[in-house]
């Protein structure tokens, strides 16, 4: 009886330790600008694994937060937080570059063409070594980051707004970024309401003091926030962010 009473006892000191971890890795709040309502959900690199996914082990995109996370949850982890990571093709090949775990998957585009993904500056969200960054892709030279991420425009890019066409627009989209506002802390942020682009990039410079922020996307911006209780069930993804607390141990199962 002692013997299964004190693995029950682990078992519950391993789930309420996944809990703490989880809550602490990641904080989602809905926060007020001028112009909106915004979901800001900031990620600690050093606390919670956050990591980036495409495509199941056949090469099948997972193609929704939900695909993803019950992909994730089939091990025994608990997916945190969620969120589209990039523009990508209508057969949601990515764009641009895309590093999974190390590997390049796509190749960086330095190409023009049309769409907010060519807008100049464009940019990359990428960690290595020395941590989650965004930079423009011209910055983007001799790196070898575990994840990556391509997308356009730069929201704020060395502190300032680009004047650039797109920010003087007058549509209105929910639009989803990131930026890095300091070591280790990850900043994922998606409108609760529709803005402009200038709008938008004015909430990460003045709100949130980003230096530089990386737009991902306006049309299937999407977020997975269980302490919101928000799943958002749009198809056809592309890449997904994930955040994602380790599964119990067996042997305390």
């Amino acid at each position: 009886m002692l013997p299964a009473m004190l693995a029950r006892a682990s078992l519950w000191a391993m789930l309420l330790l996944q809990l703490a971890a989880s809550a602490y890795a990641v904080d989602c709040r809905r926060q007020e600008s001028a112009d909106a309502t915004l979901v800001v959900c900031r990620v600690d690199t050093r606390t919670g694994k956050l990591g980036l996914y495409h495509a199941d082990a056949h090469g099948k995109p997972y193609g929704s937060l939900t695909a993803l996370r019950t992909a994730l949850e089939k091990n025994g982890g608990r997916v945190s937080f969620a969120m589209n990571a990039g523009m990508f093709h209508p057969d949601q090949r990515p764009v641009g570059l895309l590093v999974l775990e190390g590997r390049e998957l796509a190749p960086i585009n330095r190409g023009s063409s049309w769409g907010n993904f060519y807008l100049q500056p464009n940019g990359v969200f990428l960690v290595d070594e020395q941590g989650p960054q965004v930079l423009s892709t011209m910055e983007y030279r001799n790196r070898r980051p575990t994840l990556a991420t391509q997308s356009g425009p730069l929201l704020v890019h060395r502190g300032v707004i680009p004047d650039i066409a797109a920010f003087r627009s007058t549509s209105r989209y929910i639009r989803n970024a990131v930026c890095v506002p300091a070591p280790g802390e990850v900043v994922f942020v998606i409108s609760e309401d529709a803005v402009t682009f200038r709008e938008f990039a004015r909430f990460f410079q003045e709100q949130l003091g980003c230096k530089e922020a990386l737009y991902l996307d306006g049309s299937v911006s999407s977020l997975l926030a269980p302490e919101l209780g928000r799943e958002d069930s749009r198809k056809g993804l592309g890449p997904i962010f994930a955040v994602t607390v380790e599964p119990v141990p067996a042997a305390t199962r």
